[in-house]
């Protein structure tokens, strides 16, 4: 006899929505194992997991259990009176996510003319069911995503960008300010008078340490993650004046990630940077987002400029 095919994981989303459909007032686990007997445990509370994770189910408690219940989102209320083409449009712009979608993705994907998809666009932006973002990476196109979501630092830039624009003091100002604290912190191990070996070790922070200095120093308006924090880090150690190193920790350890720590340490350069390094663009956080005909150009770059003209 054949062995039973194992579902895919959305395949078993869908039929746990289906069943949850089938019984209004909530399924249990053992419901769900009745009818799909050959499916593992694991697999089970993966897409449960995943279900109450996207806020397509409600989790209850109950006398015989728990209880797993479909959960119409408040958008889903503001859509249901929307005709086809409206809740088609809708359904494209939150399967983008965070990132958002273009206007002619939408075109392209939804195969409607351009000017019904403007006037639904219109409409749902009315209801407060979708926003318009301007992105970056063209100043001139905006990309569409749900109301409440807030957007991809791909796409604002993140931290580094205020209102489109570069913020290119406020990242000289970290820049400034995370090698101070690693300086510090190296000046402090070598008046140690330790051995060279725990001299070395101790000279090193960790970024999650260089993050907590720079939040506690509140010269950033908008909330830094460890992340942003790494970036600035790393252009130091493009300029020669940190060096990087990781190790082993355990997944509780402030900073740890896959167990894994990035540990960061001022050094003195034993010879000048290349001059490619001590470009603007061997320094740039965003120099990933540059390129030709975006808010970010060679082409437009006062800092290059400068830099040839210098």
């Amino acid at each position: 006899m054949a062995e039973a095919k194992t579902p895919e994981p959305l395949e078993i989303e869908n039929r746990i929505i289906e069943l949850c459909h089938q019984f209004p007032h909530g399924i249990t686990d053992q419901v769900i194992q009745n009818d799909m007997p050959h499916m593992e445990a694991q697999q089970r509370a993966m897409a449960i997991n995943r279900l109450l994770s996207m806020g397509q189910l409600d989790l209850l408690r109950s006398s015989t259990g728990l209880l797993y219940r479909v959960k119409e989102s408040q958008n889903a209320g503001k859509i249901k009176g929307s005709d086809n083409q409206e809740k088609l449009v809708y359904q494209i712009i939150e399967d983008a996510g965070n990132k958002g979608i273009w206007s002619r993705d939408i075109r392209y994907k939804s195969n409607l003319p351009l000017t019904e998809i403007n006037k639904i666009l219109k409409n749902l932006e009315s209801k407060k069911l979708i926003k318009a973002v301007k992105s970056v990476a063209a100043s001139k196109k905006k990309v569409y995503m749900l109301y409440n979501l807030q957007p991809d630092s791909s796409v604002t830039g993140g931290a580094w960008y205020s209102d489109q624009d570069f913020e290119s003091e406020f990242v000289e100002v970290l820049n400034q300010q995370c090698f101070k604290f690693l300086q510090t912190k190296a000046e402090a191990a070598r008046e140690s008078k330790q051995n060279p070996m725990i001299q070395r070790n101790s000279s090193f922070a960790s970024s999650h340490e260089v993050w907590k200095y720079i939040s506690e120093l509140g010269i950033s308006k908008v909330e830094l993650s460890m992340e942003d924090i790494e970036t600035i880090l790393n252009t130091l150690i493009y300029d020669g004046k940190v060096e990087m190193t990781i190790i082993a920790a355990k997944e509780a350890t402030a900073g740890s990630v896959d167990g894994c720590m990035k540990l960061y340490r001022a050094v003195n350069p034993i010879i000048q940077p290349t001059g490619l390094v001590r470009s603007p663009c061997g320094l740039c956080p965003v120099f990933d987002d540059c390129h030709e005909g975006g808010e970010i150009s060679p082409s437009n770059c006062i800092y290059m400029a400068e830099w040839l003209e210098f």
